[in-house]
């Protein structure tokens, strides 16, 4: 009786041994972005495997993207701090990845839960984007302009020619910290007439 229990512990074990390289070859099968440095990506949360530090995230147009993190994972909303923030996310939270496109796969530095009510939403159209002081200032209709300053993610993935983000509409997801307004994340929307 002992044997058959040793034996089916030792099958169990060599299943989890023998899957989890296979699992790496396919989160590590999805081709990489064209372009390095950091970028984002939005979608809703389906799974978290805790144990194996993946997560995948579904975009809109239903394609499944499967994440490595580590430990000092930084996230930004939801319940808790870090890793532990994304054991208490359902499945169908709004979350923006932010990931640096590397040679062996996709590095996740940083999530926003943007489904949490401390986000926030607004659109305009992106006047400047300073990415070396990392602010982005946006014109809304009714002619006010406002700056918001943008996270290091934020900052790093704003294109590197600024001026063509000049004119475009934008939603920013931000949030409110110590009265200053704090950029997440944007998302370029359509290209407006150029200001004169």
């Amino acid at each position: 009786m002992m044997r058959s229990r040793m034996a089916q512990w030792l099958r169990s074990i060599m299943v989890i041994v023998m899957a989890t390289p296979a699992m790496a070859q396919t989160v590590s099968a999805q081709s990489p972005p064209p372009a390095g440095g950091t970028m984002a990506l939005e979608g809703t949360m389906k799974t978290f495997y805790k144990a194996l530090n993946v997560f995948i995230v579904t975009t809109v147009d239903g394609v499944e993207h499967a994440y490595h993190f580590s430990k000092d994972l930084v996230v930004h909303g939801g319940k808790g701090a870090g890793v532990d923030a994304l054991e208490g996310l359902s499945e169908g939270s709004t979350v923006v990845v932010h990931y640096a496109a590397e040679p062996t796969g996709q590095a996740v530095e940083e999530i926003d839960v943007i489904s949490d009510d401390r986000f926030q939403v607004t659109e305009g159209v992106a006047m400047n984007v300073d990415r070396r002081r990392q602010e982005i200032t946006v014109r809304y209709g009714s002619g006010r302009t406002e700056t918001f300053r943008l996270t290091h993610s934020a900052a790093a993935e704003a294109a590197t020619d600024t001026a063509a983000n000049v004119g475009t509409k934008v939603m920013i997801y931000y949030t409110d910290e110590r009265g200053q307004k704090v950029a997440h994340y944007f998302l370029l929307l359509t290209k407006q007439d150029r200001p004169e």
